[in-house]
């Protein structure tokens, strides 16, 4: 069964539930697909008059926000230890080269990698605990990872819910063709979302400085 069409089989409540339970793991360091539920969940408020899309976008950004702390609290009480068990239980996540890879990113770009990384697949599920490992001062965290989050969450849900509204209209005026080009619009608007975000962290190294190692 399709994940929407399973989303369409349970309670409003339940979605928010699952929603915010998937993204918040996904957020503290366990790979999920965080992302598809969202939009799922999203695209299946615009056709449900029973799932508010505010309230789904809340639930969202509060277990991408939620995730991330207790994954950052993870990191720093368990350390790099932690890193090496997650490489043995997810190792096409976790491997040594990925783990270097964010770790670079960090050092790097400090808070922004926090922000950013919320729009990567990979650095989504590393924010939390690697920022913990690194010992990111809390507050820096946090607010990176607040706004990163509602802006992620929030802003996804937006796009996609207003993209089946579009869907809906265009399909009664245009029948399968509006469908098409609503979707094509919706894809579009993400990938471009994520090719800046991505592009965005190497622009924001080249203007600061080397960063100085955090402290607590």
């Amino acid at each position: 069964m399709h994940v929407q069409e399973w989303l369409d089989t349970v309670p409003a409540v339940a979605v928010y539930a699952v929603v915010g339970l998937v993204i918040g793991l996904e957020s503290l360091g366990i790979p999920l697909p965080g992302e598809i539920i969202l939009v799922s969940a999203a695209l299946l408020s615009s056709q449900h008059a029973g799932i508010d899309p505010v309230i789904l976008g809340v639930c969202a950004s509060a277990g991408a926000v939620i995730g991330d702390s207790i994954g950052y609290a993870i990191g720093r009480k368990g350390g790099r230890p932690l890193l090496a068990w997650l490489g043995r239980k997810f190792p096409r996540h976790f491997s040594e080269g990925h783990v270097a890879t964010a770790e670079r990113s960090f050092q790097k770009w400090g808070m922004w990698a926090v922000f950013f990384g919320r729009f990567v697949a990979l650095l989504r599920i590393f924010a939390g605990p690697l920022a913990g490992v690194l010992r990111m001062p809390y507050w820096k965290f946090l607010t990176a990872n607040v706004l990163g989050g509602i802006l992620w969450a929030g802003g996804t849900t937006a796009v996609i819910y207003y993209v089946g509204i579009v869907a809906e209209s265009w399909l009664k005026r245009f029948s399968w063709l509006g469908l098409v080009a609503a979707v094509l619009i919706g894809l579009t608007s993400v990938l471009v979302l994520r090719r800046r975000a991505r592009s965005a962290l190497p622009g924001q190294a080249a203007a600061e400085p080397e960063p100085v190692p955090a402290t607590d």
